[in-house]
């Protein structure tokens, strides 16, 4: 019998980090990390080879896999004490890609699975917080309606800002129990008017469409543009991998964030990441909400006036920059790692070599090698001689007049000028033409792949340094201004607003990567110097 299901969990796993052509990059750090004894909600990874199987077999599954993830679920409950559709004992889990190569974004999640009617009662009465288990739903209600029933996002966004309005509330926090279950309402009859059905209420359905909607998401158009772009073959598929759920969304003790075991855009080893209080995982990356910075140093140098990770919760705080230290160690490389802190206990969600700017994989190598982590033959095959060009970005000239019309967070080095575009779309037809455009989008999803690839540079309004425009900008070695929140950006009248002015779409502005800001017109540019680690390398490479 052949086996297609990996479990992991309570400190034993089935895989290691060297499975990754059968579990993907996620399930074998998973398992991994549940090796190591740290703290990672109980799971299984069903294999790539089934994701193979489903595309060779007209997007079916193998006769013993439903069988297997019976089990698997059996496994899980055993370690958690809570059993998968059960309103009395409830496990809710979330189903999420993992490809052999990392593809941040690219591919498709559902968190909250097994919430319906009857179940949101029951995580209302066992939590002891009706507001957190109608947030979860409708969250739930929202990510499963985009990602299995192809029922856009937009649809509910625009159906709770409505309601905010209404209601006269900023954030999503403001909302009461109450006025959730409105939103949750609404949430249903939207679904049942665009697909003429109900909301699916069996768990089992439930998990079933989440799991072929992961295997589908590895042939989606952005996940296609993302291979060819970075050379990863159609033939390794994605696993699945799901896993019992943590909140981070249950009040002001709970959290979710992301982190660099060092800056992934200088490579100064240093804690670099953010979080959001009260908030799941999808808000960081989606860069729905601007986080908050980890430690105290960040958040003196962004003077930010909102406190740190480590003053807020400083006991899950220390308990994050040991595991995080460790898993560094561990691996010998600078990670990428993903929380979750539930009423102040700590959980690990991923781990995974952080992408990085060429400039910060220089420095990165030559400091491993100083420290001894790695040997310097390792650090020179670390380099990807294709990504030396971003080495030689330009920046400003530091004499050029600078008419400041707004700024965010530097979300990825360099200067770029260009005519501003508001579709990725758009991008690609001007670059087409000969012509450098500057993306600028309220925040990036991965929708937008192919428009940041044809970009000189990308300018948010909203979202941190770990969105997913910061992350896939210093992957590609574009300058990236995010967060840019004094900017107001109208996609239906073509406009963006700064300081009065109004800019519209060919207008020429430039985004300074290296300090957050945006200026009008072209601005003059400097070559770079090559740093003293190109040098190192160099020299270790002869």
């Amino acid at each position: 019998m052949t086996k297609w299901v990996y479990l992991f969990g309570d400190g034993a796993a089935e895989g290691r980090a060297e499975d990754k052509s059968i579990l993907g990059g996620k399930g074998a750090n998973l398992a991994e990390m549940c090796s190591l004894g740290l703290p990672v909600p109980p799971g299984f990874t069903i294999t790539t080879e089934a994701c193979n199987w489903f595309y060779a077999n007209a997007r079916s599954y193998p006769a013993d896999l439903a069988d297997q993830v019976d089990t698997a679920l059996e496994h899980v409950a055993a370690i958690t004490g809570r059993r998968f559709g059960d309103p009395s004992r409830l496990l809710l889990v979330s189903v999420r890609s993992g490809a052999r190569a990392s593809m941040p974004g690219m591919m498709d999640t559902v968190l909250n699975l097994g919430l319906n009617d009857e179940t949101v009662e029951a995580l209302a009465s066992d939590s002891g917080d009706a507001r957190f288990a109608y947030d979860s739903y409708r969250r739930f209600i929202q990510m499963y309606s985009d990602v299995v029933l192809g029922l856009d996002h937009e649809v509910f966004e625009e159906i709770l800002e409505e309601e905010k309005a209404r209601l006269g509330h900023e954030l999503d926090t403001d909302l009461s129990a109450g006025e959730w279950l409105d939103v949750i309402s609404l949430y249903k009859a939207k679904v049942r008017e665009e697909l003429e059905r109900d909301f699916p209420q069996d768990p089992r359905e439930q998990l079933w469409g989440a799991i072929g909607a992961v295997f589908s998401s590895w042939m989606n158009h952005r996940a296609i543009t993302y291979r060819r772009l970075h050379d990863i073959p159609e033939s390794w598929g994605t696993a699945v991998n799901v896993q019992a759920m943590v909140f981070g969304n249950m009040g002001d003790t709970s959290a979710t964030g992301v982190a660099f075991t060092r800056n992934p855009s200088t490579g100064e080893k240093m804690l670099y990441g953010e979080f959001l209080v009260n908030a799941q995982g999808e808000d960081v990356v989606a860069g729905i909400r601007t986080p908050q910075n980890i430690t105290e140093a960040a958040r003196i140098a962004a003077g930010s006036d909102r406190p740190s990770l480590q003053k807020l919760m400083p006991e899950a705080f220390r308990s994050f920059v040991a595991i995080a230290d460790r898993l560094e160690k561990h691996y010998r490389d600078m990670q990428d790692l993903e929380f979750t802190i539930e009423r102040g206990k700590l959980w690990m969600l991923q781990t995974r070599s952080g992408k990085r700017t060429a400039k910060a994989a220089l420095r990165i190598a030559v400091d491993m090698a100083a420290e001894g982590l790695i040997t310097r033959e390792q650090a020179v095959s670390r380099i990807d001689p294709a990504s030396l060009d971003q080495l030689l970005h330009p920046t400003i000239d530091p004499a050029a007049k600078r008419d400041v019309i707004g700024i965010g967070l530097p979300a990825s080095p360099g200067a770029a000028t260009g005519e501003i575009v508001f579709s990725s779309d758009e991008a690609e037809d001007l670059r087409a033409q000969g012509r450098k455009v500057i993306l600028v989008r309220i925040e990036t999803s991965p929708e937008d792949i192919h428009g940041m690839n044809a970009a000189e540079g990308i300018l948010t309004t909203r979202g941190g340094m770990t969105s997913h425009a910061a992350v896939v900008a210093r992957g590609m070695g574009k300058p990236c201004v995010s967060g840019a929140g004094s900017l107001r950006i109208d996609y239906r009248a073509g406009t963006m607003t700064a300081l009065g002015t109004t800019f519209r779409k060919g207008d020429v502005i430039t985004i300074d990567g290296a300090n957050g800001q945006v200026l009008r017109g072209a601005v003059p540019m400097l070559q770079p110097e090559l740093s003293g680690d190109f040098a190192a390398i160099m020299e270790w490479a002869d």
